[in-house]
């Protein structure tokens, strides 16, 4: 299990006070088989954010396993003769893990989206040497290493390149978090 997958069952347990067995027991109780009426009870009833309601749908289900090894997959390929950028990913999802239970983490196939109420910000290994910050900051004016996204991202607003561990570093961190701040 990868660590976003692994936050992202420690963060259900700190945001609703139960452990993800407790809510599978609690989607079983309710009758409910079809995933998607899973999603909407948990989201209605008991005001799960998407990811979560998700998480817990799968893992009633009994899909789970496919579903938590397809997103270590999907990190995994991302960096695939990018392993160089995987220390800086890491080390941004450790600082991103405190900022709140509601931080929603949700791989996709190029790029790894950070949610709240909405996308705050993507974490995307763009090339071999660099890899991408997107940042949803409406407002903000581009300064320093905060640019304008212009054409590289449709679904954000600013982006921050980073090539170097020490780059990730506490603005970095500032950046990110005004932006979950925001959503």
């Amino acid at each position: 299990m990868d660590n976003a997958t692994k936050t992202m069952i420690a963060n259900l347990e700190k945001n609703t006070g139960k452990p993800l067995a407790e809510w599978v027991a609690v989607v079983k109780s309710s009758g409910l088989s079809k995933h998607g009426e899973i999603v909407k009870f948990l989201k209605t009833e008991h005001a799960f954010t998407h990811g979560f309601a998700n998480l817990v749908a799968h893992e009633a289900k009994g899909s789970a396993a496919a579903n938590l090894a397809e997103t270590m997959d999907l990190v995994a390929e991302q960096y695939k003769g990018k392993e160089n950028l995987r220390q800086i990913y890491d080390k941004l999802m450790k600082e991103v893990g405190k900022f709140g239970k509601d931080v929603e983490i949700a791989p996709k196939k190029a790029y790894v989206s950070l949610r709240r109420s909405k996308q705050f910000a993507i974490l995307q290994p763009s090339t071999k040497a660099r890899l991408d910050i997107g940042l949803n900051l409406k407002d903000i004016e581009p300064q320093g290493r905060l640019e304008a996204a212009g054409s590289w991202n449709s679904m954000c607003s600013h982006r921050i390149r980073i090539t170097e561990p020490g780059e990730a570093d506490a603005e970095v961190v500032k950046w990110l978090k005004m932006a979950y701040e925001n959503s």
